[in-house]
């Protein structure tokens, strides 16, 4: 097992992305500390709880911990990452893809007939992604390694459903290129991932009951990938020795993973959106 030893964080992993990072993660033999709020089922109108991730890691051969942690929070995210030290000494890996969406994400309302609330997009999920590395920055740079890695997304450039969410997804892909500048020195790397449409719970539902999502550019059922897909990435990236190459970039998932030669687990290659939904803007420091 390629990541055996090696020690992770992945926030909101409860269900979503997150999970599928957190198994592909685990699948390669990692100890994976997967937070999230939904403790019990049924604490949320989606399936899934960081205790059925954790215990999904274990079958897989990994460690998987479950930790309820509310990034929103600032004492709970400092908790886990004490936790952390405590338990493993280091930390190799923070995935942050933990993100307040909120339920009208895809109504087509402008931005002032939505509630102001929406602003939630911004406190978890950009402002938690800067407390987590934050704190994820203390235990790598102690010994000059360690990958953070942002879960970003075409609408870092491409409007997508609303001025809130292009707003924070183009925040974290320039915080992870100034991270990367701040954190050379050290040896840890930082970098953003842009997903397409991915097969998550939320994404199942959407594209059932919402007439014409199929059609959009960011949901065509073609292009979608499964959660796992960014984790085998992200593992890939963790495992290269030479990954300091990548630190300050934006990258699209699809386009790493042809890099390092990954399919998703059904064997396809999964496209990558760049003529048609734009390319990254910041690019290696290096």
């Amino acid at each position: 097992m390629l990541l055996k030893g090696k020690v992770a964080v992945v926030t909101g992993a409860s269900r979503g992305i997150g999970k599928g990072i957190a198994l592909a993660l685990g699948e390669q033999g990692a100890t994976v500390y997967v937070t999230g709020r939904t403790v019990n089922d049924g604490d949320h109108e989606l399936p899934g709880t960081v205790s059925q991730t954790a215990q999904q890691i274990n079958e897989l051969g990994g460690i998987g911990v479950a930790v309820a942690v509310d990034h929103a929070n600032d004492e709970q995210v400092a908790e886990l990452f004490a936790q952390v030290e405590r338990e493993q000494g280091y930390l190799d890996l923070l995935v942050n893809n933990a993100f307040a969406l909120p339920d009208d994400l895809t109504d087509p309302a402008p931005f002032w007939q939505k509630p102001l609330s929406n602003w939630q997009m911004v406190d978890v999920g950009v402002r938690s992604n800067y407390v987590a590395a934050w704190h994820a920055a203390k235990l790598m740079t102690k010994r000059n390694t360690g990958l953070i890695v942002a879960i970003s997304g075409y609408t870092g450039v491409a409007y997508t459903y609303g001025v809130v969410f292009g707003t924070s997804k183009s925040a974290v892909d320039r915080m992870a290129r100034d991270m990367a500048i701040e954190l050379k020195p050290h040896k840890v790397a930082s970098i953003s991932l842009w997903q397409g449409l991915t097969w998550t719970e939320r994404a199942e539902r959407n594209l059932a009951n919402i007439p014409g999502l199929k059609g959009a550019a960011a949901t065509r059922p073609e292009d979608g990938c499964s959660p796992q897909f960014p984790g085998r990435v992200i593992a890939a990236v963790l495992n290269d020795d030479t990954r300091m190459r990548h630190s300050g970039g934006t990258f699209i998932t699809a386009e790493m993973a042809d890099m390092y030669g990954i399919k998703d687990i059904d064997g396809r290659t999964i496209p990558s959106l760049r003529e048609a939904r734009g390319a990254p803007i910041w690019a290696p420091i290096d």
